[in-house]
């Protein structure tokens, strides 16, 4: 793979391949630390000096860095096969083409990297104190160790996945009402509620989207919260009741190092009355949702496609647990 002992290649031409910080952007740049949609924590190569010989050895370091990042990104690269004595411009342009399509990959937030994530278990799960009649509210906090760290996470395909679901029941007699089964609906037409680098996404469907703010990812948050998706149940009575999912970083997406995520339940629906004079096959609390829970996960970075080091939040916790 690579060049032979032989071949030649200006020191600053090879240079531009590795280290340019502007379009076409060198490996260093997409791959090392980078900045803003750039970079992804790898090992820089090292650039050569005027004058060197730019060896073998030293161009197939390139190509061992690209081929593991096409590796994760799942890319296909057509420069980094061996080529013979007199390809010079056609490997050139081929590079160039590679480069860029790798950087794009990242800029993009690598949406295409399947098995080099790892879902981790439950980092945190806040459930409702008991059956609730008015709201269920949860705010995660994600931290990363420093700023290129969480760039570095988002950049490679990382995620920040919240879930919540229905633990309890909220009948009288220990059963579901009529309620709690419309919220099991509702929220697993939400399903896994995924934040990535430019987008959010739902794993569920179904019911009213009455707000759509997936399109915003990682690098559209600022800090006040911005809210990826309210769901609204489509089912009469409830229709007034929702799941609402926003999100927040205390600082600038390039400054960065902490991720709030808050999963809203709102039951907002007028309820059925429950008398003591109507008691035949109807429920004493027909307003109570049973114990609902809100989970959170990371989709993490890690080495099994090339990449040089696990990447994942550093901690994470509760930041809020309200029942109402």
């Amino acid at each position: 793979m690579g060049y032979v002992a032989g071949e030649t290649i200006l020191d600053d031409e090879f240079n531009t391949f590795v280290n340019s910080s502007s379009s076409p952007f060198g490996y260093n740049h997409f791959a090392g630390t980078g900045s803003t949609v750039y970079g992804l924590g790898q090992t820089h190569i090292i650039t050569r000096t005027a004058g060197d010989t730019v060896t073998a050895s030293q161009w197939n370091s390139l190509f061992t860095g690209m081929d593991n990042i096409a590796n994760h990104t799942n890319d296909t690269l057509t420069s980094t096969a061996a080529r013979s004595a007199g390809d010079t411009i056609a490997i050139k342009s081929a590079l160039v083409a590679d480069l860029a399509s790798l950087a794009a990959e990242v800029a993009g937030g690598s949406t295409s990297a399947s098995g080099g994530l790892t879902t981790s278990a439950a980092l945190e799960a806040a459930s409702a104190s008991g059956a609730w009649s008015t709201s269920h509210v949860v705010e995660f906090t994600v931290t990363f160790a420093s700023n290129n760290s969480m760039r570095h996470f988002f950049n490679g395909g990382g995620k920040v996945r919240v879930v919540a679901d229905r633990t309890g029941n909220g009948g009288t007699g220990g059963g579901a009402t009529t309620k709690d089964t419309d919220w099991s609906t509702l929220l697993a037409a939400v399903g896994n509620l995924d934040i990535n680098s430019l987008t959010s996404t739902r794993s569920g469907s179904g019911e009213t989207l009455t707000t759509n703010g997936l399109a915003n990812g990682f690098r559209d948050l600022s800090t006040g919260y911005t809210v990826l998706i309210k769901l609204t149940a489509d089912t009469s009575p409830y229709t007034a009741n929702y799941a609402q999912v926003s999100a927040k970083l205390n600082a600038a997406p390039d400054s960065a190092t902490i991720m709030t995520i808050k999963y809203e339940l709102m039951d907002d629906a007028a309820d059925t009355t429950y008398t003591s004079g109507n008691t035949d096959g109807v429920d004493a609390t027909p307003d109570r949702v049973g114990v609902t829970r809100v989970q959170l996960y990371s989709i993490n970075i890690n080495t099994s496609e090339g990449l040089a080091s696990v990447i994942a939040p550093s901690a994470d916790a509760t930041a809020s647990n309200t029942t109402s």
